[in-house]
């Protein structure tokens, strides 16, 4: 069987981004939905600044990933949630520091507010493993 297909189609501008465009999951791949994550870090406490709390978001997210027999390279799509657009450059460097290299399709939003308060970004995912 083949392996998730992570491409830009040259059919199409490219992104805008550190993301692609579109991910092909095979046939009988098994699919994990990843509820939204936040700065929370595993003893409970909030990461401080919208760095550190992008970085545990995904590191929650990779935690959940593993918990699932399925690595970062499993992701097939992410959804990003922050409250001020100014917050996208420190974003994008929380998540080259988790993820390097790995592009999965995305969609980035920026929002009035969050479940808490005191959340600065929330990040959701989908992952499929062959």
């Amino acid at each position: 069987m083949r392996e998730n297909r992570i491409w830009n189609p040259d059919t199409v501008s490219g992104p805008f981004g550190t993301y692609s465009l579109c991910c092909d999951v095979p046939a009988g791949a098994r699919l994990l939905s990843v509820a939204g994550q936040v700065g929370v870090m595993p003893d409970g406490t909030l990461a401080d600044g919208v760095e550190a709390q992008s970085e545990w978001a995904l590191r929650n997210i990779v935690a959940i990933l593993e918990a699932n027999d399925m690595q970062p390279s499993n992701l097939i799509k992410l959804g990003i949630f922050l409250l001020d657009s100014a917050h996208l450059p420190t974003y994008r460097s929380a998540r080259q520091k988790v993820l390097g290299d790995i592009q999965p399709p995305g969609t980035l939003l920026v929002v009035a507010g969050l479940a808490d308060p005191s959340w600065l970004v929330e990040v959701e995912a989908y992952a499929a493993k062959v």
